[in-house]
């Protein structure tokens, strides 16, 4: 079970990153940054960049056993 959870972790990951690197207009994204902007203002897109890549490495984890 946890390389199915450790699977959609990592493709929601790779979703904000990509979403963030294009800078896209896909409604799920603008709620995101509508949300983010609040406190990271100007630099909302870098956060979700660096949140996505965070997931992406926990969804690595999950899915080998070390993590969840």
């Amino acid at each position: 079970m946890n390389i199915v959870w450790g699977i959609l972790t990592i493709i929601i990951g790779l979703f904000m990153l990509i979403s963030s690197i294009m800078k896209s207009e896909f409604i799920i994204y603008k709620l995101l940054v509508a949300r983010s902007k609040i406190l990271w203002g100007e630099n909302v897109h870098n956060f979700l960049m660096i949140s996505g890549i965070l997931i992406i490495i926990m969804g690595v984890l999950m899915t080998m056993g070390i993590f969840g």
